[in-house]
């Protein structure tokens, strides 16, 4: 029997080879979601650095790990990528649906200025 931690790293896998095909030199914006909080950076794979990163643990941010809290995340983010000068990334939501918190975080981050 396959374990959900072995699931999840092969969405995980599955969703970020996708990425690679169609990423085309744009960084990625990975998001992380735990039960408490929400992470977003902006990684740029051919450096392998990250440019841009915020979380709902930051002072700024209302702390939480709902859907407003994520929204406030992907303003942030979008904020700071388009302080270094990123403005198209792709979006990898890792093993999570594209729902709730993640949609919320992403669609922030297109209303902050980020095309994907």
């Amino acid at each position: 029997m396959v374990g959900t931690s072995k699931l999840e790293q092969r969405r995980r896998a599955r969703v970020r080879r996708q990425i690679r095909k169609s990423a085309n030199g744009r960084p990625r914006l990975s998001v992380f979601r735990s039960n408490k909080y929400i992470y977003a950076q902006v990684i740029d794979d051919l450096s392998g650095k990250t440019v841009a990163a915020a979380s709902s643990r930051e002072e700024s941010v209302a702390a939480g790990a709902n859907q407003e809290a994520a929204a406030e995340v992907g303003k942030l983010v979008a904020k700071r990528a388009n302080e270094q000068g990123i403005k198209a990334v792709v979006f990898d939501r890792g093993p999570y649906l594209y729902h709730g918190r993640v949609k919320a975080l992403a669609e922030a981050a297109r209303e902050g200025g980020l095309a994907f």
